[in-house]
């Protein structure tokens, strides 16, 4: 929306609402839109939105859900959502083992090193994948990350094929994770439920052996989306 879009809504003068933008965009919760023609939500507002969410009696049933395949799987695990060019952690349950790896709720993780991260872009068209890619900071986070396009859209063609993202040391040294898609109801991803576990306490093909208890949950969560 522009100022002028909302001066009617508002009954307030072009010069005041210029000024209350122009705070809001400094403090994170409006930006400009990449055409320049008016403004959008910011980052902040999209954090506050989620975290509103998060109190509703939806969460409470979400939760419920993630605390079972937790339990039965033994380690963390989360509900993650596509934000940008990140990947926003919604809700999680931690597991009771001393060592674990901490992304407490509300942390934002790069797309493509996460098990979520490439399961969201294995998501999108095609072409749209690969500009995306070809523009995202492929940064190296350990000596499995995936940094060359090409290596990353073959694995992401892997995982597009089989509806499972994967993470084998790629974002943290030692750590492993597996996500499968939580999906609306025309079947398009909203949302990833994963876990993750040491590697030093489970290997890629053993969290692979988890598949159908997370495929289950994520159809259950499904249905409140």
């Amino acid at each position: 929306m522009t100022v002028v879009d909302l001066m009617e809504p508002t009954g307030l003068p072009k010069a005041t609402l210029h000024r209350q933008c122009n705070l809001l965009e400094q403090e994170g919760f409006i930006r400009q839109d990449i055409n320049g023609r008016g403004y959008v939500v910011g980052h902040r507002m999209r954090k506050l939105a989620r975290l509103t969410l998060a109190t509703t009696a939806e969460h409470t049933y979400r939760h419920g859900i993630l605390s079972t395949v937790s339990q039965e799987i033994g380690e963390t695990c989360n509900i993650v959502i596509p934000l940008g060019i990140e990947m926003f952690y919604s809700d999680r349950v931690e597991t009771k083992w001393p060592l674990r790896h901490q992304l407490p709720i509300g942390s934002n993780v790069p797309v493509h090193c996460t098990a979520s991260g490439k399961l969201y872009l294995s998501s999108l068209p095609k072409n749209q994948c690969a500009t995306l890619i070809s523009v995202l900071p492929l940064e190296k986070h350990t000596e499995n990350t995936l940094v060359h396009p090409d290596d990353l859209l073959k694995a992401i063609e892997k995982i597009r094929q089989d509806q499972v993202g994967i993470d084998d040391e790629e974002f943290v040294d030692g750590m492993v994770a597996v996500a499968v898609p939580i999906n609306d109801n025309k079947g398009r991803m909203v949302a990833a439920l994963a876990f993750h576990a040491p590697a030093v306490r489970m290997d890629i093909e053993k969290a692979r052996t988890f598949l159908p208890t997370l495929r289950k949950a994520a159809q259950a969560l499904s249905v409140t989306e």
